[in-house]
């Protein structure tokens, strides 16, 4: 029986993205028509694909078969698509990235703004999350994590250059609590957590010297799961911050924060872009590595 290939796209794009809504959305569909076709679908083959409720869909047995059988085959399609315009007089297509919001603004725009100006059919998506994606189940065509953070079977790229943590408070901090000489005197402080989105649990706070590595629980009044909200604390006299040295700005060269602990703090990897390995990427994904690559 002859099957309808919009509809088995359709039925693999809800099926990726476990949502009618986000799928419609990346459809360009309404979400009538789009449950439509997957019921009508399902009514063709005779067998039930998906599990909906109110506020979930997920696959059935069967759905996740058949999602395992073709999904791949239209990534080849779009793969093949994508190829094709690399036959054109200039690089062109989509390439979709997922990082951290502040080296989307710090590193990437500043970067990549030449190289967008330069060849107006290349068009990249951003995905701006605090949280760490799977750039192959989610589809992106390269993530941005710093270096030491990345899966040994991926290719990564260095893009910045190494890091810095900082700890910091406010004068009108200092001006109430001890600096603190060591790491352990932390213990006795207003401390400002981060609260790790993927894994849930309060970031621990880790230095180093020459003589090793040391990791300190602290505490204090106030948790957030985003690094400017730890900034805004900080300045507003709430206890110590604990971050990339970049996150911090100038803040510190102005004097609205004072740095401790600078001796405990010492270099790390940076921001790597990193993609899984392909044999014949895109013109517009090479140019777009290249561009980025320190």
């Amino acid at each position: 029986m002859k099957r309808n290939l919009n509809d088995l796209y359709a039925f693999v794009t809800v099926a990726r993205e476990g949502s009618f809504t986000r799928a419609a959305a990346q459809l360009s569909v309404t979400q009538p028509a789009l449950s439509q076709a997957i019921t009508g679908l399902e009514n063709r083959m005779q067998i039930r694909l998906l599990t909906r409720t109110t506020r979930s869909v997920s696959l059935t047995a069967a759905g996740e078969r058949l999602l395992n059988a073709i999904g791949n085959r239209f990534d080849e399609i779009e793969a093949e698509l994508e190829m094709l315009n690399a036959l054109r007089d200039k690089p062109a297509g989509t390439v979709r990235i997922t990082c951290v919001p502040g080296v989307l603004t710090r590193t990437l725009l500043p970067k990549l703004t030449p190289l967008l100006r330069e060849y107006p059919d290349i068009h990249i998506e951003f995905d701006a999350s605090h949280g760490f994606r799977d750039i192959v189940a989610d589809r992106f065509d390269a993530g941005v994590r710093i270096g030491d953070t990345i899966d040994k079977d991926m290719i990564a790229v260095p893009i910045g250059p190494q890091l810095r943590m900082a700890a910091v408070a406010s004068p009108d901090y200092f001006a109430r609590h001890p600096l603190p000489q060591t790491p352990h005197d932390l213990t006795q402080h207003q401390c400002i957590n981060l609260r790790m989105i993927k894994s849930g649990g309060i970031y621990v706070w880790d230095f180093d010297q020459e003589g090793g590595d040391l990791n300190v629980r602290v505490n204090g009044q106030l948790t957030f799961n985003t690094a400017e909200h730890i900034v805004d604390a900080a300045l507003a006299g709430f206890g110590i911050a604990f971050l990339p040295e970049e996150e911090f700005g100038d803040l510190i060269d102005q004097g609205r924060l004072i740095r401790v602990l600078e001796p405990w703090c010492q270099p790390f990897p940076g921001y790597y872009l990193y993609y899984p390995s392909r044999k014949q990427p895109s013109p517009a994904f090479s140019l777009v590595v290249e561009t980025l690559r320190v």
